[in-house]
């Protein structure tokens, strides 16, 4: 017998990367632009980096609280107090090891073995193999793609309840769509959660990512106290801090132990002097992101207008987060386009069929980086693209 079939079936069914598979092919290659992963090109700003140096210099290397250090959890209420024009507390806010171990604990707060959860598609594939791997089975229904971009069609949601649903993961702003709910579609999907009891799982990421010149709509903006809604959140986009694993949720103030209870066994809590640094970022952080955003959304302009002036590429342009879903006439093997256009046009991009079977044909490009590198990157796809 094979020795992995020994193992768990969910930890054998634990699906690979179709991002990672891009990435493993093309990594190291003299030139090459990386568009595949979702991160910028900065490193971490030194008034993050230089609180955490002091604070690990200093000894703050010890266990911590589970639920996070009082400062952090004190700036997460400003933080947020600030953004979202209400006054938050302390006590709805847990610190994670990153975005993915807060989903992690969301989805064994709310569903096991057997259970499901939806999701839309296309999809970050992470919460799907999180999912898997918990045993819980994810049910994919897909976003709509008209005219007008990229839509949720909040009955095909409700269709696809049944007996075992336990919750819903809505990611707006999306990746890698970029699609970004109303507050109507949100609203809508929250009493939808409301008639059949369910959890939202609701990761807004990308909630200041938005090129309006406001921040996204939230659940917090329309949801009652005793909602059954559960935030997960990540320093990784803002403020350049995607190596540091680092994250938070939002929860009712009455489930803070629990979740200590799950950071206790799973990581038992992040570094202190990671989370020092995590202060600074939400504190001081906001010119920082201000200016990240505003280059974002010329990187966005930039590369758009770079590929539909091919004539042969459909997309929507995106109103939020920091990736291109776009396709080319024609393509119909996305996964073998992502390694073509590695070999011949010297940029890593994520294949769409990482994202599920909605994502077949399509490619998604991340554009937080440097603009002339984005413009480079844009026209040696043109290039490949009317070259085939």
């Amino acid at each position: 017998m094979n020795i992995i079939e020994k193992l768990r079936t969910e930890a054998q069914l634990a699906p690979e990367s179709g991002i990672s598979a891009v990435v493993n092919y093309g990594r190291g290659r003299p030139g090459l632009i990386p568009l595949w992963a979702g991160e910028g090109d900065l490193p971490t700003p030194a008034f993050i980096s230089d609180v955490a140096n002091r604070a690990l210099a200093g000894g703050e290397t010890f266990y911590t609280w589970q639920c996070g250090l009082p400062e952090l959890r004190e700036a997460l209420a400003r933080f947020h107090t600030r953004h979202f024009g209400r006054s938050f507390s302390p006590d709805e806010f847990i610190v994670t090891g990153g975005g993915m171990h807060a989903i992690s604990l969301a989805l064994q707060a709310t569903a096991g073995l057997g259970d499901e959860v939806l999701y839309l598609s296309p999809a970050w594939p992470n919460f799907r193999g999180a999912s898997i791997v918990a045993g819980i089975d994810p049910v994919a229904v897909p976003l709509s793609l008209t005219g007008n971009g990229w839509t949720c069609d909040v009955e095909r949601l409700e269709v696809s309840v049944t007996p075992k649903t336990r919750a819903i993961f809505i990611n707006s702003p999306s990746n890698p769509t970029g699609w970004t709910a109303d507050r109507e579609t949100l609203q809508a999907i929250l009493d939808l959660a409301r008639r059949h009891d369910l959890w939202i799982i609701a990761d807004e990421i990308y909630a200041l990512f938005h090129f309006g010149g406001t921040r996204a709509p939230s659940f917090m903006d329309i949801m009652e106290p005793e909602d059954k809604i559960l935030f997960v959140n990540t320093f990784s986009k803002n403020w350049a801090m995607t190596g540091w694993r680092v994250g938070w949720m939002r929860t009712h103030p009455g489930l803070q132990q629990p979740f200590a209870n799950l950071v206790e066994y799973s990581n038992s809590g992040v570094a202190q002097f990671i989370q020092r640094g995590a202060v600074a970022a939400l504190d001081e952080g906001d010119t920082f992101l201000a200016n990240q955003i505003e280059r974002a959304q010329r990187a966005r302009d930039i590369v758009c207008r770079i590929l539909l002036a091919t004539g042969k590429v459909r997309l929507t342009v995106p109103p939020g987060a920091f990736y291109l879903f776009f396709a080319i006439d024609g393509l119909t093997n996305s996964r073998q386009a992502a390694f073509d256009i590695v070999d011949h046009a010297n940029v890593g991009l994520a294949p769409g069929t990482a994202f599920g079977e909605a994502g077949e044909g399509f490619l998604r490009l991340c554009f937080h980086r440097d603009l002339d590198q984005v413009e480079e990157a844009a026209n040696r796809i043109a290039t490949w693209i009317n070259s085939r």
